[in-house]
């Protein structure tokens, strides 16, 4: 009799497992929004969020220009989202298990040096596109969430 409790009780608790591990993976695989990047290199300034002052960029250069979709009228500045990389036409492009956060310090399409690829989601600094996906991409399919 007390087997059988014990057998039962184990089972009760392997169920609650697979349950907590099944609602953590969906959980966590599908937080943000989907989107596309681009990157673009200096000269980053002057911007349409902070003009000339350099101070309001991450020590980290980890920024980016916010497209269309994401500019809100102006309101995106100084948003931080987090950014990984989904995809991309060549295969290997993004790096595995790589998030980053990045702080939007200016408008894609009036930013000082042209983006790699037009009408993206979000344009990132050379930093930033390159600690996620392969520097050498024009364009990468993210996943990201405003923070």
């Amino acid at each position: 009799m007390l087997t059988m409790r014990i057998i039962e009780t184990l089972r009760c608790c392997l169920f609650l497992l697979d349950f907590l591990f099944i609602s953590v993976f969906f959980i966590n695989s599908c937080q943000g929004d989907v989107g596309t990047a681009a990157q673009y290199n200096p000269p980053y300034l002057p911007t349409i969020c902070y003009g000339n002052d350099a101070s309001e960029f991450p020590s980290s250069n980890l920024f980016a220009a916010a497209g269309d979709g994401i500019w809100d009228n102006g309101a995106s500045c100084g948003r931080q989202y987090l950014v990984r990389c989904i995809s991309a036409t060549q295969p290997g492009t993004c790096v595995p298990d790589q998030t980053i956060q990045i702080k939007v310090v200016d408008y894609a399409p009036s930013a000082p040096s042209t983006p790699s690829a037009d009408g993206t989601t979000i344009v990132l600094s050379e930093t930033a596109f390159g600690i996620i996906a392969n520097s050498t991409a024009t364009a990468i399919n993210i996943e990201f969430q405003q923070v």
